[in-house]
């Protein structure tokens, strides 16, 4: 790092450094610290320096993890995420084109409707959402997690993709209507193409928000057969009692598949982050 001088040399900005690499640390070493316990022996953890590389390398935590019902833990909270996320971007997309495609005052309603749904918060309607749920008889099943997470994930996502959709160029809609596409057309030929780095944005963003969501399967779910990963860690915690590794082998584990979803669609979503601020 370094700043400029008024005579036009630039000199090193040794504070600037000096901050960014204590901030680095404190990011890496919890990470370093979960990496390497989790093939750390249950038997060396409290004999050995926490930070340390173990001395006895083991996969046991991981296969002791595995035959305590992580696989059906993790295919749940896939089912939920994937379903969630699917229903989100369609419904939203088609509501940002419509918003931004239409005049009319049902539209700019709709908008401020949205924009009052990022403004409450999920924890003040927990209660109604607990009783609405009893009430259509979803209480303990998976879709209780999945229509809850969808309408708090609409808003947000129709937020984003508006303001994409509204760096579209006016021409290309001009373009294809006079060339005879109907609006069903100029979605699927020009939004959905256009739209893509967008997409990804908002949709690994409501991944990441439904794969780590806690609330809703603490109070709408109870049996282990609809639990998800959050609330499996933190049983984990009570039913492992002592063996940290194994714990910590749990949480790598659940974050794998959100990590390699960053992995796969990093670049378009630096698109998306990026998008909306050339006006």
């Amino acid at each position: 790092m370094s700043i400029s001088t008024t005579s036009g040399h630039r000199s090193p900005n040794v504070i600037g450094g000096v901050l960014a690499f204590l901030w680095l640390l404190v990011i890496l070493v919890p990470i370093y610290y979960i990496v390497v316990t989790s093939v750390r022996p249950q038997s060396d953890y409290y004999s050995s320096n926490p930070l340390s590389l173990p001395l006895n390398f083991t996969f046991e935590p991981y296969r002791y993890v595995l035959e305590n019902d992580f696989l059906r833990y993790f295919a749940n909270s896939v089912f939920v995420t994937v379903l969630t996320v699917v229903a989100v971007v369609v419904s939203s997309l088609l509501a940002s084109y419509v918003i931004v495609r239409s005049r009319t005052r049902l539209a700019r309603f709709s908008q401020r409707l949205f924009l009052l749904g990022i403004a409450i918060p999920l924890q003040a309607t927990i209660i109604p959402i607990y009783y609405l749920i009893v009430e259509l008889g979803l209480y303990d099943t998976l879709w209780a997690l999945i229509l809850p997470s969808i309408a708090f994930a609409i808003p947000i996502t129709v937020l984003i993709l508006t303001n994409f959709l509204r760096d579209v160029p006016k021409e290309l809609y001009e373009s294809m209507t006079v060339d005879g596409a109907s609006d069903w057309q100029m979605f699927r030929s020009l939004v959905i193409p256009l739209a893509r780095p967008a997409i990804v944005t908002v949709g690994i963003y409501d991944a990441l928000q439904v794969w780590n969501g806690f609330l809703f399967p603490l109070v709408l779910t109870q049996s282990s057969e609809q639990r998800v990963l959050p609330l499996s860690l933190w049983a984990y915690q009570g039913e492992f009692t002592q063996n940290i590794p194994a714990v910590l082998a749990a949480v790598i584990l659940s974050a794998l598949p959100i990590l390699a979803l960053y992995i796969v669609g990093r670049r378009q979503l630096i698109s998306g982050l990026t998008a909306g601020f050339s006006k």
